[in-house]
């Protein structure tokens, strides 16, 4: 602080500090868990989305016919 003198009184400047904390954090946790959610749901559907299934089929041919000119 400082004092300011202008001769008759004595005058003392002070500071008013100003809380404004408004909570932003919560959007972060509300999108968190949003992300969660979408995960879990995912995984739980993954058989109808085509993410995976029960057993992996993989067809070979025989012969591959190859004409050359």
């Amino acid at each position: 602080m400082a004092d300011i003198d202008d001769g008759n009184e004595r005058v003392v400047e002070r500071t008013t500090v100003v809380n404004t904390d408004s909570g932003g954090g919560s959007g972060a946790i509300v999108a968190i868990v949003l992300i969660l959610a979408l995960l879990v749901l995912a995984y739980v559907f993954r058989d109808n989305l085509g993410f995976g299934g029960s057993k992996t089929e993989i067809k070979v041919p025989d012969k591959i016919n190859v004409n050359v000119n």
